[in-house]
């Protein structure tokens, strides 16, 4: 009995080691972002965005990720500001309607942590990016938190007079939440 026991115990700790991640939960997800206006930090998030992803907590190296970000669902806390960053300055939401990140590699860094290697696209510009991310599996549910910088300058956000940084900053420190169910 001991021995069923033991292999019932170890069976069930390998099924939930060897869960794969693939169902992304938007609504309890979130994709936000801070930046620095005329030196205050300034906190902002995305609506709406698409995902596909495959993470099995065992095999990191055989994970893949892929986000398309509706740039029209800027939520900046005022209708007057979403407008003006929705615009042909900074976004250009009617040429360049989502932003999109791929991922190329993960890399397990021990302890629940993991570095996420792709390629961010944003206004037809295309940039490598390293997302250090961490993960906890919560029963049948993962949960994925990251941040990482970008600089607007490199994706040309802000063109124009919007192009110095003398009121807004240079860098933009992205930061997510993604929560996803197991098979």
């Amino acid at each position: 009995m001991k021995r069923i026991a033991l292999a019932f115990a170890l069976a069930t700790a390998f099924s939930v080691q060897a869960a794969e991640f693939t169902q992304v939960q938007a609504d309890k997800s979130a994709i936000n972002f801070t930046y620095k206006q005329m030196g205050v930090a300034v906190d902002g998030k995305f609506k709406r965005f698409s995902s596909q992803l495959t993470f099995d907590p065992a095999k990191p190296a055989a994970a893949k990720a892929s986000f398309d970000v509706e740039l029209a669902s800027v939520d900046t806390g005022a209708p007057e500001g979403d407008d003006e960053v929705a615009g042909k300055p900074w976004f250009n939401t009617k040429a360049f309607p989502t932003a999109k990140f791929v991922s190329t590699s993960v890399k397990a860094l021990g302890g629940n942590k993991y570095e996420v290697t792709g390629q961010l696209s944003i206004k037809g510009k295309t940039q490598d990016v390293v997302v250090p991310a961490t993960f906890a599996a919560q029963g049948k549910s993962g949960v994925f938190d990251g941040s990482f910088t970008i600089r607007r300058a490199d994706f040309s956000i802000g063109e124009g007079t919007w192009a110095k940084f003398d009121i807004v900053a240079n860098d933009v420190l992205i930061k997510f939440r993604i929560t996803a169910n197991s098979k």
